[in-house]
């Protein structure tokens, strides 16, 4: 196809665009906004612009009927997204985060399916202070949200082995990288200072423009057979590709996404295609090259159909492919044969590069907080102040206290014991596949419970598990209070998705390795409803399931779901 068939939607521009242009590149009246001790919030246009920086005004909602009564402005506070690309932290890193949130938030540390770090119940008036903690610890919170690309995402563990940390090290020039190139970040929280490991800033924005993407990209690299990253949910996804032991490039996937509308067809969740292979050396370009190609044609008139899985499902995967060679000025290579077979953590004490020891621990909905049952924030508290290697959160909400010694091992292992951090009786099969977005009580878009319910709800769904002798069987499950997909509900095995308090649509049959969406099955359904579903689908499976087949399988083959495709199909 000629480039001339190539155009964005037309339309007037959303009022984000709008907004945007007229930002100053990302400044607004943002600045002093924050420092009006009046009101705990933010105008609506400030509030769009909060997101560039890493951050969301939100309120609770357990409060809002409450304070409407009182005639009080709703409790407005503030989360902070970290970009941590990889997920790799230092134990003083750790153990800023863990001290903010005692001082300034809710006294709990969020791990999000993003690998970083999110605090929430930040009021206004120390959110400066708190940017400003966090960029002294080496962190900064650039482009954590907002239409540009967020958190690079990559395969848990650099220290598994030599490939991944050389990935990892791909990964953090990525994210370098792709920031976008504005001052406003330093001038508005850190009074014109430089931050750590980010290049020379000048204004105006050659890769974004003044008005920056349609809406949110999002990078992720795997490291097969391990699909942690969920790459084919991305925006764009790396594939890492190993021959005799070196790492010699990646395969490229486009146009992935979770996120879709309840009731609109138009909207849905899609796996990225992979369309060929580049070298190492050429992965920046390649990514930098795309995201100019949805800059120019993503929808800049309708904020639903913005991500770039739509831009590239209207113009087609070879029509963006050969945009994508010319604007290289070289063509991709064919892509090289790669194998995934699962997306989740492999938990407990693995041995790495270099004789060192990483031990995984499931933090369920990645909330680490202190309960009267496991106190996995003061042990890790502890853990940080002795360690001497890192931690990374996985994308699976999950973390690894890596790259410990033989000597550190005791130590650490003894403190784990200590604090019952390493009590798999808990953690069983299904849990430990479990992911469960904020939702309620500070999401703003969350129509149902999400992190709060799952743990509850799959207490009783371990009871039909358990009846039906499917106590180790591992099957994914995914749930998010709203349609926007932050848990990547459409590749759980059994996802749901939030549609009114206490009422979900239930999906089954994606792939256990995330290859494949799942379709769905009841709509608007409560939690008796689920149960009895369950109840004869997974007697069912014990039952009829041919020898190691995954339950997304088995309910595809035995005809209780039809398969999806292509996300085009999702909704029929």
């Amino acid at each position: 196809m000629s480039r001339d068939h190539l155009q964005a939607p037309k339309g007037p521009p959303s009022k984000n665009e709008q907004l945007k242009k007229e930002s100053n590149f990302l400044r607004g009246t943002l600045k002093e906004e924050m420092a009006d001790r009046l009101h705990a919030g933010l105008s609506d246009p400030s509030n769009v612009l909060l997101k560039f920086h890493g951050s969301y005004l939100q309120d609770d909602r357990d409060l809002r009927n409450e304070r409407q009564k009182q005639k009080l402005e709703p409790a407005y506070q503030f989360m902070i997204r970290v970009r941590l690309p990889g997920g790799v932290a230092t134990p003083e890193q750790w153990l800023v985060m863990d001290e903010l949130s005692e001082k300034y938030g809710n006294h709990s540390l969020k791990l999000t399916t993003r690998q970083t770090f999110q605090l929430h119940g930040i009021l206004k008036w120390n959110m400066k202070q708190t940017m400003q903690e966090i960029n002294r610890a080496l962190m900064d919170t650039i482009a954590a949200c907002g239409d540009v690309n967020r958190n690079v995402m990559c395969s848990a563990n650099p220290y598994q082995s030599e490939i991944h940390a050389e990935v990892y090290e791909w990964s953090k020039k990525l994210s370098n990288g792709l920031l976008p190139r504005t001052k406003a970040y330093h001038e508005i929280w850190l009074d014109n200072e430089k931050v750590f490991g980010t290049p020379e800033i000048d204004e105006g924005e050659p890769m974004y423009s003044p008005v920056y993407l349609p809406r949110k990209f999002k990078i992720g690299i795997a490291v097969p057979p391990s699909n942690d990253v969920d790459v084919f949910s991305q925006d764009i996804g790396f594939i890492a590709v190993v021959e005799n032991e070196s790492l010699v490039g990646f395969n490229v996937a486009i146009g992935g996404g979770m996120g879709m509308t309840h009731g609109d067809v138009e909207t849905y969740p899609q796996l990225a295609k992979v369309i060929g292979f580049c070298k190492p050396e050429q992965l920046n370009d390649v990514a930098e090259k795309i995201i100019t190609i949805q800059r120019d044609y993503g929808n800049r008139s309708i904020r639903k159909n913005a991500r770039f899985k739509y831009t590239v499902d209207r113009l087609g995967i070879e029509a963006v492919k050969n945009e994508l060679q010319q604007r290289l000025g070289w063509n991709l290579e064919e892509a090289k044969p790669f194998h995934f077979e699962h997306n989740g953590d492999r938990y407990g004490w693995v041995k790495g590069t270099g004789g060192r020891w990483n031990y995984t621990l499931f933090i369920e909905g990645g909330r680490v907080k202190d309960t009267e049952r496991f106190k996995p924030k003061t042990g890790l508290r502890e853990i940080a102040r002795k360690h001497k290697g890192e931690f990374i959160i996985t994308p699976n909400q999950n973390l690894i206290i890596a790259n410990v010694s033989e000597e550190g091992k005791e130590d650490i292992h003894r403190l784990l014991d200590k604090y019952g951090l390493n009590d798999e009786s808990y953690a069983r099969a299904l849990r430990r596949n479990s992911i469960a977005c904020v939702a309620l009580p500070t999401c703003g878009l969350a129509m149902a419970e999400a992190e709060r319910y799952l743990p509850t709800l799959i207490d009783k769904i371990e009871r039909i598990i358990d009846k039906n002798g499917l106590r180790d069987e591992e099957i994914t499950i995914r749930m998010t209070g709203c349609p926007n997909g932050c848990a990547r509900h459409a590749l759980g095995e059994i996802g749901f998705i939030g549609k009114s308090i206490g009422r979900y649509n239930m999906y089954l049959g994606a792939a256990f390795d995330g290859s494949r969406l799942s379709k769905i099955y009841r709509e608007n359904i409560a939690e008796e409803e689920i149960l009895k579903e369950l109840t004869v689908l997974l007697s069912r499976y014990a039952k009829e399931r041919l020898d190691e087949e995954r339950f997304g399988d088995f309910v595809i083959r035995v005809g209780i779901v039809k398969e999806t495709t292509d996300g085009t199909n999702f909704h029929h």
